[in-house]
């Protein structure tokens, strides 16, 4: 086991070690360290290793073992002498989470009217492996092109939302820097009927009920009541962006990036070196198109809503869209001074407090809303960010698996897990095998996750969130 030092509330050091170019950072609990798996904390000192690192290698307290990177883990790199890695993004590019507001009290809708509006956005939602939307026209290169060129505006001017959802997502749902010409044509082939699906895994659309609030100042300028219905939307990029990482990996290992470095899951490049630049570009061509699939998700839940319960699409407020697998270019400052620093947040939200240039109005006062989905079970939290310069301005993006997928696969097997979770309080539609990954037992305990992150002073909980509809991939 690493010896850790405490440090402050919820913040525990990993001391340097031969190699390590900065210490690490891993913000948890006694309680959450007691269950911490030694491999992820071995990621955090390997990470620890890569060129141009500043600060820390950093953990979020739902950290599990991941491709190179741990999932939860954050690095900032020099942005003119440090590298770039896909491992520190992860094979789900722009996988994020989106929430959003139906202006009904959950209480108000009957069982029927819930049964019936879990089984239209099943329909109007395809889920699971490989499955691919064929309610629209396959995307042209021309399509990809303006996803690249302009971001989630894309699927605003194609009718799919509103202009005012721009406002409320991270970088208004677009990523500088973007070009096609970097994608290669077997990743187009895979992403070109996937706008509008969730994919498999973790991935999800939940509806349920505001259950608690905890700062009642923050959640009336966002609109967020007690008892109100959210949605809470879950996926990335699919096989567009996946392809673009093994393509990336496979070009860098062959050309010997993967040298001297401690495992070579953590493949890099120099952010300036044409390889580097290369996957840059590729990367937010695929965060382009993830903000184009949740905006598309979210498009069909409005329809759902419509059909349904008689509610308005337009008057469903996004609330925020954060992306929780990316690399981007931000000014932090580092030992008292401003510098620019390409950011690798792997399963980690950013959390820029009051005053961010970035933000809209709203939160520009408040602070971003920071999304934190838990498990289909129990809850999932919105959050306020603090800006905290000691992790670059992020906390944390979930719960964090407790179980591997085939722990919780051989632990319920042969078990109706569908009427399991009814006895719960939860509806759930998707296979047999997803449901069995992704019962709540395989993920660690959100409300401890949630609360390391606000004593560390990352993040403070605005309100808390209990599913009912779930549709998992």
């Amino acid at each position: 086991m690493y010896e850790l030092k405490h440090i402050g509330p919820s913040q525990y050091l990993l001391p340097k070690t031969q190699g390590m170019r900065v210490p690490g950072l891993i913000i948890a609990n006694e309680t959450l360290l007691s269950e911490q798996e030694n491999k992820a904390l071995e990621q955090v000192a390997n990470v620890a290793h890569l060129p141009g690192i500043l600060g820390y290698s950093i953990a979020m307290p739902d950290i599990h073992w991941g491709y190179g990177f741990p999932i939860g883990g954050i690095a900032a790199m020099d942005a003119e002498d440090g590298v770039i890695s896909p491992g520190g993004v992860g094979y789900d590019i722009n996988c994020g989470v989106r929430l959003a507001i139906v202006p009904e009290k959950y209480e108000k809708f009957s069982s029927k009217t819930k049964k019936e509006l879990l089984e239209r956005l099943a329909s109007l939602i395809p889920s699971g492996v490989g499955k691919e939307h064929h309610g629209q026209k396959p995307l042209s290169e021309s399509d990809y092109t303006q996803i690249a060129r302009i971001g989630a505006k894309w699927s605003i001017e194609h009718g799919w939302g509103y202009p005012e959802d721009l406002e409320y997502i991270e970088s208004k749902g677009w990523i500088e820097g973007a070009d096609m010409k970097s994608v290669s044509n077997e990743a187009k082939l895979r992403g070109r009927n996937q706008l509008g699906t969730i994919g498999s895994g973790n991935h999800f659309v939940e509806i349920g009920v505001v259950e608690e609030i905890f700062l009642p100042d923050i959640a009336k300028a966002w609109g967020v009541p007690s008892g109100i219905t959210y949605v809470l939307i879950h996926s990335g990029s699919r096989g567009f962006g996946h392809q673009i990482c093994q393509d990336t990996l496979e070009q860098l290992i062959q050309k010997g990036f993967a040298k001297d470095l401690p495992d070579k899951q953590l493949v890099c490049a120099p952010i300036h070196s044409p390889e580097g630049k290369k996957y840059f570009e590729a990367m937010a061509a695929a965060a382009n198109f993830a903000f184009n699939n949740r905006q598309r998700i979210l498009h069909s839940v409005r329809k759902g809503f419509e059909e349904i319960c008689h509610i308005k699409g337009s008057d469903i407020r996004l609330i925020y869209d954060v992306c929780h697998n990316i690399a981007k270019f931000e000014k932090h400052l580092i030992d008292g001074k401003e510098r620019k620093v390409c950011v690798h947040r792997k399963g980690a939200t950013r959390a820029f407090g009051p005053g961010a240039e970035e933000l809209n109005d709203l939160y520009h006062k408040t602070g971003q809303p920071v999304l934190v989905p838990g498990d289909m079970g129990r809850a999932s939290f919105l959050l306020v960010g603090q800006g905290n310069p000691l992790t670059f301005c992020s906390a944390c993006h979930g719960a964090g698996r407790a179980k591997s997928r085939v722990q919780s696969m051989k632990h319920f097997q042969g078990q109706d897990l569908v009427k399991t979770m009814h006895e719960r309080g939860v509806e759930v539609k998707g296979s047999y095998r997803t449901i069995a990954e992704e019962m709540p037992e395989a993920y660690k305990n959100v409300d401890l996750v949630v609360q390391c992150c606000e004593e560390a002073g990352l993040a403070k909980i605005v309100a808390r969130l209990k599913p009912h509809l779930v549709i998992k991939g």
